[in-house]
């Protein structure tokens, strides 16, 4: 078995673990980096892939991870040049927002669609991580309704604050303003610029 070569990029900036892996890679066979961020995770992953190794990773118990990279037999990697992601923030780092557009979900039978959307928006309503915003448009503002069988959920997450907007074009079509019972009436200018700008957009 060829000798490991050990590369220790712990505290240091994107892009030098990169460029560590990579002097490394060119003269051994095996390579076990270890770094201490997710951006350096996923970019050492990256290069291994690009250049043709088996990349396993293992976390260890102080927060670090060892990426073990051993080159394929045969293989030749590639001859671009790797450019690593230094930048930690998402591509979009916008609300997280829901967006129901009917009284049901999914397609088929309604009942059980009616069902399943209200199972969707109690799950919704229990769960750690909720929404920034929900937006309600279509049949969709029959749930937000006085009447409603699941205005005791989206309360909870109103409460909790979660923003909801209900679009009030749609009120005023099915007739039923005076029966709102949660949220803000809005408009499409609203409703297309939050969706426009949302970093996750979920519509069930």
């Amino acid at each position: 078995m060829s000798e490991v070569k050990i590369v220790n990029a712990t505290g240091l900036v994107c892009p030098q673990p990169v460029v560590l892996a990579k002097q490394a890679l060119e003269s051994h066979e095996q390579v076990m980096v270890i770094v201490d961020n997710d951006t350096a995770l996923e970019n050492v992953k990256r290069l291994g892939t690009k250049l043709g190794c088996d990349v396993k990773v293992e976390k260890k118990n102080d927060g670090t991870y060892e990426i073990n990279l051993a080159r394929k037999a045969g293989a030749v990697g590639t001859k671009e040049e790797f450019v690593p992601s230094c930048d930690a923030t998402p591509v979009q780092s916008g609300p997280f927002v829901i967006v129901i557009s009917a009284n049901t979900m999914g397609r088929g039978n309604d009942e059980l669609g009616y069902v399943l959307i209200r199972a969707f928006l109690h799950t919704i309503a229990v769960q750690a991580e909720k929404p920034d915003i929900m937006i309600f448009y279509n049949t969709g503002v029959k749930l937000a309704l006085k009447e409603s069988e699941v205005l005791d959920d989206l309360k909870e997450l109103a409460s909790a604050g979660v923003e909801m907007l209900v679009c009030g074009t749609c009120l005023n079509y099915f007739e039923v303003k005076e029966k709102l019972g949660v949220g803000v009436v809005s408009n499409m200018y609203d409703i297309a610029g939050i969706m426009s700008r949302a970093g996750r957009l979920l519509a069930p």
